[in-house]
Protein backbone atom coordinates (compact mmCIF):
# COMPACT_ATOMS: atom_id res chain seq x y z
CA UNK A 1 0.00 0.00 0.00
CA UNK A 2 2.65 2.88 0.61
CA UNK A 3 4.24 1.89 -2.60
CA UNK A 4 1.23 2.31 -4.79
CA UNK A 5 0.74 5.87 -2.62
CA UNK A 6 4.21 6.86 -3.55
CA UNK A 7 4.03 5.68 -7.07
CA UNK A 8 0.55 7.53 -7.53
CA UNK A 9 2.16 10.78 -5.56
CA UNK A 10 5.33 11.13 -6.89
CA UNK A 11 4.84 9.60 -10.81
CA UNK A 12 1.48 9.24 -11.88
CA UNK A 13 0.28 12.72 -11.05
CA UNK A 14 2.69 14.80 -11.65
CA UNK A 15 3.84 13.16 -14.94
CA UNK A 16 -0.08 12.16 -16.59
CA UNK A 17 -2.38 14.02 -14.42
CA UNK A 18 -3.66 17.29 -16.29
CA UNK A 19 -3.95 20.06 -13.70
CA UNK A 20 -5.73 22.55 -16.38
CA UNK A 21 -9.03 20.84 -17.42
CA UNK A 22 -11.00 22.67 -19.77
CA UNK A 23 -14.55 21.16 -21.03
CA UNK A 24 -15.78 23.32 -23.95
CA UNK A 25 -19.56 22.34 -25.10
CA UNK A 26 -20.60 21.58 -28.37
CA UNK A 27 -24.00 23.84 -28.39
CA UNK A 28 -24.85 26.97 -26.02
CA UNK A 29 -28.12 25.44 -25.45
CA UNK A 30 -28.32 24.65 -21.67
CA UNK A 31 -30.75 21.41 -20.86
CA UNK A 32 -31.52 23.39 -17.53
CA UNK A 33 -34.89 25.75 -17.82
CA UNK A 34 -35.11 28.26 -15.20
CA UNK A 35 -38.09 28.39 -13.19
CA UNK A 36 -40.23 31.70 -13.02
CA UNK A 37 -40.14 33.37 -9.90
CA UNK A 38 -43.92 33.66 -9.27
CA UNK A 39 -43.52 29.55 -8.86
CA UNK A 40 -44.21 28.35 -5.61
CA UNK A 41 -42.41 25.29 -5.32
CA UNK A 42 -44.78 23.99 -3.00
CA UNK A 43 -47.19 23.98 -5.09
CA UNK A 44 -46.01 21.72 -7.39
CA UNK A 45 -43.99 19.58 -5.21
CA UNK A 46 -44.68 16.29 -3.76
CA UNK A 47 -43.94 13.10 -1.56
CA UNK A 48 -43.75 10.11 -1.50
CA UNK A 49 -44.48 7.28 0.73
CA UNK A 50 -44.86 3.37 0.31
CA UNK A 51 -47.39 1.35 2.15
CA UNK A 52 -48.17 -2.43 1.97
CA UNK A 53 -50.87 -3.74 0.39
CA UNK A 54 -52.93 -6.62 2.42
CA UNK A 55 -54.57 -9.66 1.29
CA UNK A 56 -57.67 -8.01 1.05
CA UNK A 57 -56.59 -5.22 -1.22
CA UNK A 58 -56.41 -2.63 1.88
CA UNK A 59 -53.64 -0.20 3.27
CA UNK A 60 -53.34 2.08 5.92
CA UNK A 61 -52.26 5.92 5.61
CA UNK A 62 -53.02 8.91 8.06
CA UNK A 63 -54.37 6.44 10.70
CA UNK A 64 -57.14 5.66 8.03
CA UNK A 65 -57.93 2.50 6.50
CA UNK A 66 -58.79 2.47 2.07
CA UNK A 67 -60.10 -0.23 -0.42
CA UNK A 68 -58.53 -0.59 -4.02
CA UNK A 69 -61.76 -0.18 -6.20
CA UNK A 70 -59.75 -0.06 -9.42
CA UNK A 71 -59.87 -3.41 -11.27
CA UNK A 72 -56.62 -5.44 -10.92
CA UNK A 73 -55.97 -8.65 -13.20
CA UNK A 74 -53.81 -10.22 -10.25
CA UNK A 75 -53.42 -10.01 -6.97
CA UNK A 76 -50.92 -7.51 -5.95
CA UNK A 77 -51.21 -8.55 -1.95
CA UNK A 78 -47.97 -8.05 0.07
CA UNK A 79 -46.51 -5.79 -2.78
CA UNK A 80 -45.80 -1.73 -1.98
CA UNK A 81 -48.14 1.07 -3.10
CA UNK A 82 -46.62 4.63 -3.38
CA UNK A 83 -49.06 7.44 -2.03
CA UNK A 84 -48.19 10.71 -3.93
CA UNK A 85 -49.66 13.65 -1.38
CA UNK A 86 -49.32 17.15 -2.30
CA UNK A 87 -49.55 20.86 -0.39
CA UNK A 88 -53.69 20.03 0.14
CA UNK A 89 -53.27 16.97 1.90
CA UNK A 90 -54.96 14.91 -0.43
CA UNK A 91 -52.91 11.78 -1.77
CA UNK A 92 -53.41 9.99 -4.75
CA UNK A 93 -52.48 6.12 -4.98
CA UNK A 94 -50.15 4.34 -7.98
CA UNK A 95 -48.68 0.98 -8.28
CA UNK A 96 -46.48 -0.10 -11.31
CA UNK A 97 -46.98 3.99 -12.49
CA UNK A 98 -50.90 3.68 -12.67
CA UNK A 99 -52.98 5.65 -10.78
CA UNK A 100 -56.05 3.37 -8.86
CA UNK A 101 -58.75 4.43 -7.40
CA UNK A 102 -58.98 4.04 -3.75
CA UNK A 103 -62.03 4.70 -1.16
CA UNK A 104 -62.01 5.31 2.68
CA UNK A 105 -62.82 2.03 4.81
CA UNK A 106 -65.35 2.66 7.78
CA UNK A 107 -64.50 0.32 10.58
CA UNK A 108 -67.25 -0.77 12.40
CA UNK A 109 -67.32 0.56 15.99
CA UNK A 110 -67.35 -1.87 19.12
CA UNK A 111 -70.27 -2.13 20.90
CA UNK A 112 -69.55 -0.72 24.69
CA UNK A 113 -70.62 -3.02 27.47
CA UNK A 114 -73.39 -0.11 28.52
CA UNK A 115 -74.93 -0.56 25.18
CA UNK A 116 -75.07 -3.85 25.32
CA UNK A 117 -76.93 -4.06 28.82
CA UNK A 118 -79.23 -1.64 27.70
CA UNK A 119 -79.71 -4.31 23.99
CA UNK A 120 -80.62 -6.95 26.62
CA UNK A 121 -83.29 -5.08 28.45
CA UNK A 122 -84.56 -3.69 24.89
CA UNK A 123 -84.84 -7.79 24.03
CA UNK A 124 -86.69 -8.78 27.11
CA UNK A 125 -89.05 -5.84 26.39
CA UNK A 126 -89.67 -6.96 22.93
CA UNK A 127 -90.22 -10.48 23.98
CA UNK A 128 -92.76 -9.64 25.96
CA UNK A 129 -95.01 -7.36 23.79
CA UNK A 130 -94.26 -10.42 21.01
CA UNK A 131 -95.65 -13.32 24.13
CA UNK A 132 -98.34 -10.28 25.08
CA UNK A 133 -97.63 -11.69 28.38
CA UNK A 134 -94.92 -10.16 30.71
CA UNK A 135 -94.89 -13.71 33.11
CA UNK A 136 -93.50 -16.06 30.29
CA UNK A 137 -91.05 -13.58 29.00
CA UNK A 138 -89.99 -13.30 32.49
CA UNK A 139 -89.30 -16.91 32.96
CA UNK A 140 -87.35 -17.06 29.75
CA UNK A 141 -85.33 -13.93 30.39
CA UNK A 142 -84.03 -15.40 33.92
CA UNK A 143 -85.63 -11.09 35.13
CA UNK A 144 -88.34 -10.81 37.60
CA UNK A 145 -91.32 -9.06 36.33
CA UNK A 146 -91.22 -6.26 38.83
CA UNK A 147 -87.41 -5.57 36.82
CA UNK A 148 -88.89 -5.84 33.25
CA UNK A 149 -92.09 -3.43 34.52
CA UNK A 150 -89.62 -1.13 36.43
CA UNK A 151 -87.53 -1.15 32.24
CA UNK A 152 -91.20 -0.95 30.63
CA UNK A 153 -92.03 2.70 32.87
CA UNK A 154 -88.37 4.03 32.10
CA UNK A 155 -88.57 3.56 28.60
CA UNK A 156 -91.71 5.62 28.46
CA UNK A 157 -90.89 8.14 30.41
CA UNK A 158 -87.21 8.50 28.95
CA UNK A 159 -86.31 6.61 26.24
CA UNK A 160 -83.60 3.81 25.57
CA UNK A 161 -80.98 6.28 27.80
CA UNK A 162 -83.16 5.75 30.82
CA UNK A 163 -82.27 2.46 30.62
CA UNK A 164 -78.62 2.73 31.29
CA UNK A 165 -76.85 2.00 34.42
CA UNK A 166 -77.40 5.86 36.63
CA UNK A 167 -74.82 6.65 39.53
CA UNK A 168 -76.26 6.81 42.85
CA UNK A 169 -73.65 7.91 45.17
CA UNK A 170 -76.09 9.42 48.05
CA UNK A 171 -78.33 6.08 47.64
CA UNK A 172 -78.35 4.04 51.12
CA UNK A 173 -79.18 0.33 50.56
CA UNK A 174 -81.79 -1.73 52.77
CA UNK A 175 -78.88 -3.95 54.20
CA UNK A 176 -76.74 -0.73 55.25
CA UNK A 177 -76.16 -0.07 58.87
CA UNK A 178 -78.77 2.04 59.98
CA UNK A 179 -78.20 5.94 60.36
CA UNK A 180 -78.05 6.40 64.24
CA UNK A 181 -76.17 3.62 64.48
CA UNK A 182 -73.51 4.79 61.73
CA UNK A 183 -73.40 8.39 63.31
CA UNK A 184 -73.27 7.23 66.50
CA UNK A 185 -69.59 5.57 65.37
CA UNK A 186 -68.34 8.32 63.57
CA UNK A 187 -68.68 10.45 66.46
CA UNK A 188 -67.16 8.02 69.03
CA UNK A 189 -64.22 7.45 66.12
CA UNK A 190 -63.92 11.03 66.10
CA UNK A 191 -63.69 11.26 70.30
CA UNK A 192 -61.37 8.30 70.08
CA UNK A 193 -59.27 8.32 66.71
CA UNK A 194 -56.91 6.00 68.29
CA UNK A 195 -58.88 2.88 68.99
CA UNK A 196 -59.68 0.42 66.47
CA UNK A 197 -62.31 -1.64 64.94
CA UNK A 198 -62.62 -4.18 67.51
CA UNK A 199 -62.54 -1.39 70.29
CA UNK A 200 -64.87 0.69 68.55
CA UNK A 201 -67.46 -1.97 67.94
CA UNK A 202 -67.33 -3.33 71.86
CA UNK A 203 -66.95 0.51 73.15
CA UNK A 204 -70.09 1.16 71.17
CA UNK A 205 -71.95 -1.68 72.11
CA UNK A 206 -71.01 -1.38 75.88
CA UNK A 207 -71.71 2.44 76.06
CA UNK A 208 -74.70 3.00 73.75
CA UNK A 209 -75.99 -0.96 73.56
CA UNK A 210 -75.58 -0.30 69.68
CA UNK A 211 -74.91 -4.14 68.57
CA UNK A 212 -72.31 -3.59 65.53
CA UNK A 213 -69.84 -5.69 64.26
CA UNK A 214 -66.06 -4.95 63.60
CA UNK A 215 -66.58 -4.86 59.78
CA UNK A 216 -69.35 -3.24 60.24
CA UNK A 217 -67.44 -0.29 61.84
CA UNK A 218 -64.89 -0.95 59.27
CA UNK A 219 -67.67 -0.27 56.30
CA UNK A 220 -68.41 2.59 57.81
CA UNK A 221 -65.25 4.57 58.31
CA UNK A 222 -64.45 3.38 54.24
CA UNK A 223 -68.42 5.42 53.93
CA UNK A 224 -66.73 8.60 56.03
CA UNK A 225 -63.24 8.39 54.92
CA UNK A 226 -61.88 7.75 57.88
CA UNK A 227 -60.41 4.24 58.14
CA UNK A 228 -57.31 5.36 59.04
CA UNK A 229 -56.08 6.71 62.28
CA UNK A 230 -54.49 9.71 60.41
CA UNK A 231 -57.41 10.31 58.58
CA UNK A 232 -59.89 10.11 61.97
CA UNK A 233 -57.02 12.89 63.72
CA UNK A 234 -57.54 15.12 60.79
CA UNK A 235 -61.34 15.02 61.31
CA UNK A 236 -60.93 15.25 64.73
CA UNK A 237 -58.59 18.37 64.44
CA UNK A 238 -61.38 20.29 61.66
CA UNK A 239 -63.97 19.66 64.12
CA UNK A 240 -62.14 21.41 66.81
CA UNK A 241 -61.09 24.49 64.65
CA UNK A 242 -64.35 25.19 63.53
CA UNK A 243 -65.93 24.76 66.51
Amino acid sequence: MAGANSHLQHVFIPQFWRKQLTVKTRTAATEYTPLSRHINLDDICITKVYRKIRNDHTFSCGNKFYFIESPIKHSIAHQKIEIRQGKNEQFSAYFAGRQLQVSEVTEPVKTSMEDIDVQKKLDVLALADKLGNFAEASCLSGVSRDTNYRHRRLLKEGGSNALKRQETPNLRHKNCTELSIENTVVQFSIEYPHLGQQKVALKVKAEYGMDISPGGVRSIWLRQNMNTTALRVARAKSIQQTA
